[in-house]
């Protein structure tokens, strides 16, 4: 079975790592008739494509400037910033692997049966998120007449953002994808003419405490989904340093991943070859990896300069408040 792990060694570039990944698994699967490793390809050259083209990222990330630019105008009292990121492609790989899992291991728990390989591939079409960006906000607290409004005063502006925020990017060349009613906010500060479009984990906040508006976007010019969240600032603090920080999301992903005490050994290869391949990746010894524009002193301390393990960064973009002692009406 052909696995990234195999090409980590070697001291070759990224790109040159997945280019013999896919190269590799593409032979696999026409050798072994494997239709979801031919998907799995198909979605190694979506990596490839981001890792590879920046033109259309530089395109983009101008485009989603301009909205940036409109909240400096709107919003001149606010502090905030801009992040986007792609992601990484252990994440990628990691998170492909993983729904194969997991979907096969519901699906198996709930009938009984396997899902054919058709149902499998309608899973495997649902990535939305290997491009994403971030607006935080914060409201500084000289603008506040108490500071018990200041919760209040930052999500008040999050939906007010929120609102104006699918209009602005479609005259742009972005169209905002429908939910399906996943997380539909019952807030009573959201249009409805957007509703429908945004996940929204603040009225719904999960229970680790994560909070955060999701919106998916189809990028018209480069062919490409892309996901935006908002967040206040104490918002971005729980997600990065709290109880909702991605170390504690990426151990439970991996407890979930690591299932398979209902799925016999040998009935199912895709869910066999999903698992193992998510194994080894849970497995890596980050030091150990002879990567271009990559190091590790261990699994915490990485220097990663390629995307290897962590997200690319696109852009930042951020908005100081410049007014010290206004107090907003």
């Amino acid at each position: 079975m052909v696995t990234l792990n195999d090409y980590l060694y070697s001291g070759d570039t990224v790109l040159r790592i997945l280019k013999k990944y896919m190269e590799d698994l593409k032979e696999s699967a026409k050798k072994n008739h494997n239709e979801v490793d031919l998907i799995h390809c198909n979605f190694l050259l979506q990596i490839e494509g981001l890792l590879e083209h920046n033109d259309f990222l530089t395109a983009q990330s101008q485009r989603i400037r301009e909205f940036y630019k409109y909240m400096v105008k709107e919003y001149p009292y606010l502090s905030f910033t801009f992040k986007g990121r792609i992601k990484s492609l252990i994440r990628a790989e990691e998170k492909f692997n993983g729904y194969i899992v997991e979907y096969i291991y519901d699906y198996y728990t709930k009938n009984g049966t396997y899902p054919s390989v058709s149902e499998l591939k309608n899973r495997l079409t649902c990535f939305r998120d290997l491009i994403a960006y971030r607006i935080v906000i914060s409201m500084p607290k000289c603008h506040l007449s108490c500071l018990k409004d200041r919760e209040s005063e930052e999500i008040s502006h999050l939906y007010r953002i929120a609102n104006v925020l699918p209009d602005f990017l479609e005259e742009r060349g972005f169209t905002a994808e429908p939910a399906g009613g996943v997380k539909e906010s019952a807030s009573k500060l959201m249009d409805d003419a957007v509703r429908p479009y945004f996940r929204d984990y603040i009225e719904q906040e999960s229970p680790n405490g994560y909070r955060s508006l999701h919106i998916t976007f189809f990028d018209n010019s480069a062919g490409c989904y892309m996901e935006m969240q908002l967040r206040t600032k104490e918002m971005d603090d729980i997600a990065e340093i709290g109880s909702a920080n991605h170390l504690g999301y990426e151990k439970k992903q991996e407890l979930e991943r690591a299932r398979r005490d209902r799925i016999p050994e040998g009935e199912c290869i895709y869910f066999d070859e999903a698992y193992e391949r998510g194994m080894k990746l849970q497995q890596l010894e980050l030091s150990k990896l002879d990567v271009n524009m990559f190091s590790a002193a261990n699994n915490s301390l990485i220097n990663d300069g390629c995307g290897l393990f962590r997200g690319r960064l696109i852009l930042p973009y951020e908005h100081l408040s410049r007014f010290q002692n206004d107090l907003i009406d």
